[in-house]
């Protein structure tokens, strides 16, 4: 290997790239290159390290007491750690015929000492480590689009006005302040009066300028907390189909967000496709609404946008689609009578592009359920038309099986725990995802609570019911690479199977037992972090692996042809070693956690 092809394989290596051209050539010059043959042993316990070593070419392995802890290969570097704090729990052993560079310990604590980002990575912990580097990968746009929070926009001086106060009064005090809001105090219940109260209450009704103000205000005020993030804002705009978010300083209004001024900011067109679906009079109408959204989630995340954002915003517009379709095919009078519902990732809010339907009708005890049948075929149809695939396991309202009374689905669910087969437990794991999208949400509400009530101390079905997050192998190969397919899959491996699934329907489970609500799986973690059932530490790397897995699964999505129904397969060699890192680690952390399912759950004794 020339002088050439080494400064250029160190300047490839993260993170090396963090050094000038002159550092590293600088590092050459101290660096030796060495050859170990398989078996040989670098460093123990026993055995202080004296250099790091840059593998070139080979594996090795790390273990702790016999127990494979890590395995590194071609661009890897070990053991910073023992070089940092003196000493090693774990032995380094040649396990294929290595080729590496040496730094010697001194060279290394001097380049850590004099370069500031160099020591952050080695000293950094896995959760920091894995942010820095997904933050280096959007490093333009991240900061400004993800870290911009409320008081950095401009904010209006509000209006603010008693309830008591005359119409005219009140019009005339915001014309002094050029305002175009007045917020009304009605005795501590603050409402607001826009340009829609006094076009509705006040022009086009008999009430008199010399009535009180408050008689047309409307009350109920959607607000945010000074310090939030803009993104949580764009949220609730994109939620609640409103113009306005009053912002709060410790329970007091400090000012008032207008949606132009913060989408000026962001520069997106997220309230086009929202305010599209909400104009939309037909499924004609909403389609041309709906072919928005993949350049929504595309441009996102090309700015940095983490994935769990982006699928909070694309559940927010899919349940305006969901709430729009069920307006136009039940009629009015039936929809307070029952409630749709979503399961699956889009239960959970963390569906970014159209996978499967999963979707199911709750009718109100009482209710005949043959009546719906008629307007649940319609929206099934017309979901299909919007691009929601047909589910492959038929889990969709056009379903007879997933139309049912709140006490159906009580009587479901005792059938899915008495038998514990397959399809029940299927059943089980699909309907604690639910969310309610339109109607009646309390009917889902009560669903639950009886399954929450059922479960209390039957950690026999929660063992049985948790066992298949452990069903697929961690694509993790023992020589430090990635367990690949078959056929036509050879050079791929399945992301959801061998990490994503683990990470959700172990979470799930665990939520069941703690009676938690919340369906989306970060809200869950921080939940069950919450109660004590595992640190924070490991619930943040939790949250971390998850985010760095969907994000990985989306890149290749958004890459696929147009028609192509691949949605999971990643082939390893069209990723960066940075992002194969990520990944790595990832699937550790997926490891750790099925030896925590494991524990907790005593999935060993479960046949």
């Amino acid at each position: 290997m020339s002088l050439f092809d080494q400064k250029t394989l160190l300047m490839s290596i993260h993170p090396f790239d963090l050094l000038g051209e002159r550092m590293i050539e600088k590092l050459m010059t101290q660096m030796d290159i060495a050859y170990y043959p398989k078996e040989t042993v670098l460093i123990n316990p026993r055995v202080r390290a004296e250099s790091l070593y840059i593998i070139i070419k080979g594996i090795v392995n790390e273990s702790i007491d016999g127990e494979l802890q890590n395995v590194y290969g071609e661009r890897d570097s070990f053991d910073a750690n023992s070089l940092i704090y003196g000493n090693t729990q774990s032995t380094f052993s040649v396990a294929e015929d290595l080729i590496c560079y040496e730094l010697p310990k001194e060279s290394f604590l001097n380049l850590l000492q004099d370069v500031e980002s160099f020591q952050n990575y080695f000293m950094q912990d896995f959760i920091t480590k894995h942010q820095n580097l997904k933050e280096r990968q959007h490093q333009n746009e991240l900061t400004p689009f993800m870290v911009a929070r409320v008081d950095e926009i401009y904010l209006h001086t509000p209006c603010m006005v008693d309830a008591s106060m005359p119409i005219k009064d009140a019009l005339r005090k915001m014309a002094d302040q050029d305002g175009n809001v007045i917020l009304v105090n009605d005795s501590g219940n603050m409402g607001i009066v826009t340009d829609t109260n006094l076009r509705e209450k006040l022009l086009l009704s008999d009430k008199s300028r010399n009535d009180p103000i408050g008689e047309i205000a409307t009350y109920g005020l959607i607000t945010i907390e000074k310090h939030d993030f803009l993104f949580n804002a764009l949220l609730l705009f994109t939620k609640h189909g409103i113009k306005r978010l009053i912002v709060v300083e410790n329970d007091q209004i400090v000012g008032i967000l207008e949606q132009l001024d913060l989408l000026s900011h962001f520069a997106n067109h997220t309230h086009l496709i929202a305010a599209s679906i909400d104009r939309a009079m037909s499924v004609d109408e909403l389609q041309n609404a709906q072919r928005s959204l993949t350049h929504l989630v595309r441009s996102l995340t090309t700015k940095g946008v983490r994935v769990r954002y982006v699928s909070k915003l694309v559940t927010e517009l899919n349940a305006k689609v969901y709430r729009k379709v069920f307006e136009m095919v039940v009629p009015e009078a039936y929809q307070s009578k029952c409630a749709l519902i979503v399961m699956g990732s889009e239960g959970r809010g963390e569906q970014i592009l159209r996978t499967d339907q999963d979707n199911a009708l709750i009718v109100k005890d009482g209710e005949n359920v043959e009546v719906f049948e008629p307007y649940m075929l319609k929206l099934n149809e017309y979901l299909l038309q919007l691009g929601f695939p047909k589910c492959s396991g038929n889990v969709m309202v056009s379903n007879p099986y997933w139309r049912n009374t709140v006490s159906g689905y009580q009587s479901k669910i005792e059938g899915w725990t008495q038998t514990l087969s397959e399809e029940g437990l299927m059943g089980l794991s699909i309907f604690l995802d639910a969310h309610c999208v339109a109607g009646d949400s309390k009917l889902l509400d009560d669903c639950r609570t009886f399954l929450f009530t059922h479960f209390e101390g039957r950690s026999d079905i929660l063992a049985h019911a948790t066992k298949a997050a452990l069903a697929f192998e961690t694509p993790l190969s023992l020589i430090g690479g990635f367990v690949l397919g078959r056929a036509e899959h050879g050079s791929e491996f399945d992301i959801k199977k061998g990490g994503i699934f683990a990470i959700v329907h172990g979470i799930r489970m665990l939520s069941l037992e703690h009676k938690i609500e919340h369906t989306n799986t970060t809200e869950r973690i921080k939940e069950l972090n919450n109660l004590g059932l595992f640190d924070r530490v490991f619930a943040n790397e939790l949250i971390e692996a998850y985010d760095t897995l969907l994000s990985i699964r989306l890149r290749f999505i958004l890459g696929q042809k147009q028609g192509s129904n691949e949605q999971n397969y990643v082939n390893p060699k069209l990723l960066s070693k940075a992002e194969r890192d990520l990944l790595k680690d990832s699937f550790k952390i997926v490891n750790k956690f099925k030896k925590f399912l494991t524990y907790h759950f005593h999935l060993g004794m479960v046949v």
